[in-house]
């Protein structure tokens, strides 16, 4: 059954493209109409692509976008945008610590990683977070596209670029190690190799889009590449494949997340590839071991980009593909539903509800 003690909201960002395609945010009320533009005090050309919703007050929401960091105190009613050290620098990811919610980590592009203490109104650069350049991309700068924390030790912080491997810091992101070497190593099998827009193979190992960590195993993180759903029992130091190719023919691993609900339920996005015509939505009850589909009666166009949980309703589960289509459950995926979102929407990179 849907929660009705609250009004939910699902939100959705897209980052449009140089061909005209809109981008920006959009908001749903479930039960309740169609989208709704969010776009009071953001720039007339937005590119959303991190949305992040206060785990325990939905109506504050971040925003990372090619134009920094923006919050709003009314889902979405009205953006800010938040006083960032360097402007021109694009914001891909943003986590709320799992304990102080006043602590924010934003990670952008060029690569790096920034801190708030006091819920975004000041912004600190930590000055070790980087990655060597093992990759050259020649349509796009590397990227920080998620940053997640361990919630037995939420000091212990993880990165995901794109294109550029894991990185983690153990210390509240003041001082950082690479994480990459292992999937160099798995880059070397002729399965796993993999090149789209630079002069190397390992580019596909290394195209990592996010990872998460969950509280019933501390220090097992699993992240999702272009080859795959990979997982690391001691925090980041190795990696082995989840092998997802025996449960779904579509491996491109675009997105994975733990269930608030239950710390052993994975939700991940796969897809054929990062430009396609199809896109599914997988679940783990067992964290990682085993995969089932979990959308059913629907069909996406396009690849599958995101998935968001409901933090309070277990039932409701939400996904986006590349071009705008959304999918939603209210009864724990036995029925789904789908909106597209307004015309001339595309590239929709974030979903969240609250």
């Amino acid at each position: 059954m849907t929660n009705t003690s609250a009004r939910s909201d699902v939100y959705v960002g897209a980052a449009g493209s140089n061909s005209g395609a809109r981008g920006g945010i959009f908001r749903r009320t479930v039960g309740n109409g169609g989208w709704t533009a969010l776009t009071e005090g953001l720039p007339e050309a937005s590119h959303v692509q991190a949305i992040t919703v206060h785990p325990t007050n939905p109506d504050i929401i971040y925003l990372g976008t090619r134009s920094g960091p923006y919050r709003s105190t009314n889902r979405g009613e009205r953006w800010e945008r938040l006083p960032f050290p360097d402007d021109g620098t694009e914001v891909w990811s943003i986590m709320v610590h799992p304990k102080n919610p006043r602590v924010l980590y934003a990670g952008t592009s060029p690569v790096g990683v920034y801190r708030s203490d006091d819920g975004g109104d000041s912004w600190r650069k930590l000055p070790k977070a980087t990655q060597p350049e093992r990759v050259k991309m020649k349509s796009f700068v590397c990227r920080v596209m998620r940053l997640a924390a361990d919630p037995a030790r939420p000091d212990e912080v993880y990165a995901a670029l794109e294109v550029g491997g894991v990185m983690r810091s153990l210390d509240a992101g003041e001082s950082w190690e690479d994480c990459t070497s292992d999937l160099l190593k798995l880059a070397e099998r002729p399965e796993l190799k993999s090149k789209i827009d630079s002069d190397t193979e390992i580019e596909g190992m290394l195209d990592g889009h996010a990872l998460c960590v969950s509280a019933a195993r501390p220090g097992t993180v699993t992240l999702a590449v272009r080859m795959g759903l990979f997982q690391s029992s001691d925090r980041g130091s190795s990696w082995k494949s989840m092998e997802i190719g025996r449960f779904s023919p579509l491996t491109y691993g675009r997105d994975v997340v733990v269930s608030p609900h239950d710390p052993s339920e994975l939700f991940a996005c796969l897809s054929p590839a990062a430009r396609s015509k199809d896109g599914s939505l997988y679940r783990s009850q067992d964290l990682g071991q085993s995969w089932t589909r979990f959308d059913h009666g629907i069909k996406a166009g396009s690849t599958m980009m995101a998935v968001a949980l409901h933090p309070r309703d277990r039932a409701q589960v939400y996904c986006v593909s590349r071009q705008g289509q959304v999918f939603g459950t209210q009864d724990g995926g036995r029925t789904w539903s789908e909106d597209q979102l307004p015309a001339g929407v595309q590239d929709a990179y974030a979903v969240a509800c609250a």
